[in-house]
């Protein structure tokens, strides 16, 4: 194979995965804990600290709610009423 198309179908390759890999860890699998709750408040953690990094943080009530740590599926489990 040409060196230049094997490099291209290998960094799609890479470039596919993570970005699946991203969107089923992400997921919201309903109410019920989940194995993944720790790598996904990781994940979302990153994503907004990145964000922040580049718009800058947000003013206002959305500033209060950056100090919390977001809610796991138990807490939104127990919210609702299940």
């Amino acid at each position: 194979m040409d060196p230049r198309i094997d490099k291209l179908v290998r960094r799609t390759t890479m470039v596919a995965t993570v970005t699946a890999s991203y969107f089923l860890l992400t997921a919201d699998y309903g109410t019920e804990p989940s194995v993944l709750d720790p790598i996904k408040n990781a994940i979302l953690s990153a994503e907004h600290s990145l964000k922040e990094s580049i718009f800058g943080p947000k003013k206002g009530v959305e500033e209060h709610e950056a100090e919390k740590p977001p809610p796991s599926s138990l807490e939104k489990h127990q919210k609702s009423g299940g």
